[in-house]
């Protein structure tokens, strides 16, 4: 035997293609929406995304391998944090952050986290995935505009921030996935003038929603 004969060439596979990954990951997230976890299947996926289903295993091995992928790469710059409101009050801040295709992208991913519940309880790492895609962005912004509000006085210095940028979207979330109600800009708006406000010493006046 030749042992400085070189060895064969290995034969490479075909290359995969990850051309459709992200509408197969915005069809996962749809659909996850509309059915929840459990009664999501890999079928419903393919159909919603007009791929294969062969396609689909091929690139993720399980639905919730494909699941936990659709949550990590859930769309995160909707809020342009370099575009924030500056109206020189907080409720004025907070009111400009209402807008109809935000509280309809919100509700939508509070939609896919209540079809989530079953999976977070046996997964934490896909619960801290859901947390920093859902609820952190919008507390992040509740945040800055509670911070500048204590920089110009308005309220008090020591106001829990961290407590306090999470009412809304903990209240929130509750709606959505305990209540099973729509979150509205009616329901944001209360949330804010009968809760948030008057937790940080503003009085309640008679601006127009």
């Amino acid at each position: 035997m030749d042992i400085s004969a070189p060895a064969p060439a290995t034969k490479l596979g075909r290359k995969r293609d990850h051309t459709r990954d992200p509408e197969i990951l915005d069809a996962a997230l749809d659909v996850l929406a509309e059915t929840g976890y459990d009664r999501m299947t890999i079928d419903m996926v393919a159909a919603r995304a007009k791929a294969g289903k062969a396609t689909v295993y091929r690139r993720w091995a399980s639905k919730a391998d494909l699941v936990i992928d659709a949550v990590a790469c859930m769309k995160k710059g909707d809020i342009d944090f370099d575009a924030l409101p500056d109206t020189g009050t907080l409720r004025g801040d907070l009111v400009a952050m209402m807008k109809p295709h935000t509280i309809v992208d919100a509700e939508k991913k509070l939609q896919i986290m209540a079809g989530l519940v079953s999976m977070l309880a046996k997964d934490p790492g896909l619960a801290d995935a859901v947390n920093e895609a859902i609820v952190e962005p919008r507390a992040s912004v509740n945040r800055i505009f509670l911070r500048r509000a204590v920089e110009r006085g308005e309220i008090p210095a020591d106001a829990d921030i961290e407590k306090l940028a999470l009412i809304a979207p903990s209240m929130a979330s509750y709606r959505v996935l305990v209540q099973r109600k729509a979150v509205d800009r009616e329901f944001l708006l209360s949330v804010l003038d009968d809760i948030l406000l008057p937790a940080v010493g503003i009085r309640r006046t008679s601006t127009p929603r």
